[in-house]
């Protein structure tokens, strides 16, 4: 039986960003909610152009905006980062980028830093890679299965499109934070479980990075807690009260998703694709974990990894001791923020170079 309640203690590094106030208070109506949404976006947007420059990110990338046709016949943004270093013509491995934001906060922009820091690092290691960067659709004017849909229908855009964005076909990695880890292993999952002939057409996906990735709707999460030691030591229970994403605020998004919570919800790989059998998972290709210790999102995250790496996915788990969901926006007032896009940066490199599976073994931060 599992027990990951070490990686809960907050670590002392944390100790003077605990005392600040949280960033929106619990039950908000919808109206205040998408009012508090746009100040959210614009301060996400201005955090990030802040970065592309104090961090010299922006001579070291180039930038290409796209808009993907959906299958309900609207159209979702899209960006392209390449490193400059690279030939224009060069084809180059793709990575797929879905945002974090409760399936409800984010935009294009606000992803402009994380996408470059990618590109700069893997380029600096001498493997470039093209991001593109998906700005699905959010709540609570879009509900379950949207963003879903908009994932899948981006991954046959940048196939339909791989000449317009130089890319390799058959190198594409699929990554996300939080709400895009989701829609990343949703995707990839649906692809290996091979139900939808359109995604077993393509390519294979080469890989996955899963950061802080919600797995399983709170109505399913029985089945998690039934692979605890004790029920005490879940981690919806040990960080019910945790900072940025307490349970409340995880409850609240799961809410404006409208998911059905029919009878058949535990079936529905989709939105639970933390439940997937051996079957399902068996053939998944290779996949790296970030996850944060204090998160209530934590087990949900690395028994999914044990369930993959037991059955012959090179998996790569990496925890962040102590750390709650979302603590990256720190930047550098956290040592932990450096290790964090390492561990992205890696784990696409990871996914491209033909890794064994080795076991479950957790790499602790």
């Amino acid at each position: 039986m599992a027990d990951f309640s070490e990686y809960t203690t907050p670590i002392e590094e944390w100790a003077v960003l605990e005392k600040l106030p949280p960033d929106f208070p619990d039950n908000l109506s919808i109206d205040e909610l998408k009012q508090l949404r746009v100040v959210a976006n614009r301060d996400r947007e201005a955090s990030a152009a802040k970065a592309m420059i104090d961090e010299g990110l922006i001579s070291q990338v180039s930038m290409q905006d796209y808009q993907i046709p959906t299958r309900d016949g609207e159209t979702v943004e899209a960006r392209s980062y390449r490193p400059v270093s690279a030939a224009a013509t060069q084809r180059l491995p793709v990575v797929i980028h879905f945002h974090g934001g409760g399936f409800m906060f984010g935009t294009l922009s606000s992803e402009d830093a994380t996408c470059s820091r990618i590109v700069v690092a893997l380029a600096a290691a001498g493997s470039p890679v093209v991001v593109v960067n998906v700005n699905y659709r959010h709540t609570p004017e879009y509900p379950y299965p949207t963003a879903w849909d908009d994932a899948e229908d981006a991954f046959h855009w940048v196939h339909d499109h791989i000449d317009d964005i130089n890319g390799d076909g058959a190198n594409v990695v699929v990554g996300g934070i939080s709400a895009g880890a989701a829609l990343a292993a949703s995707l990839t999952l649906a692809q290996n479980i091979g139900k939808d002939a359109s995604l077993v057409q393509r390519p294979r996906v080469r890989g996955q990075v899963l950061m802080v990735p919600p797995l399983v709707t709170e109505n399913c999460y029985a089945s998690q807690v039934a692979q605890l030691r004790d029920p005490s030591l879940s981690s919806y229970v040990q960080c019910e009260h945790a900072p940025i994403l307490p349970v409340s605020r995880l409850r609240l998004f799961g809410q404006l998703l409208k998911p059905s919570g029919g009878p058949d919800m535990e079936l529905d790989r989709r939105i639970n694709p933390g439940l997937a059998t051996v079957d399902e998972v068996t053939g998944l290709p290779a996949t790296t974990f970030g996850i944060a210790g204090r998160d209530p999102l934590r087990d949900e995250g690395l028994l999914f990894a044990m369930l993959l790496s037991e059955n012959g996915v090179p998996t790569n788990v990496n925890v962040f001791k102590g750390l709650p969901h979302g603590f990256r926006r720190y930047g550098n007032q956290l040592s932990a923020s450096k290790t964090w896009d390492e561990v992205i940066a890696q784990g696409i490199q990871h996914a491209l170079s033909n890794p064994v599976a080795d076991g479950f073994v957790i790499k602790a931060h």
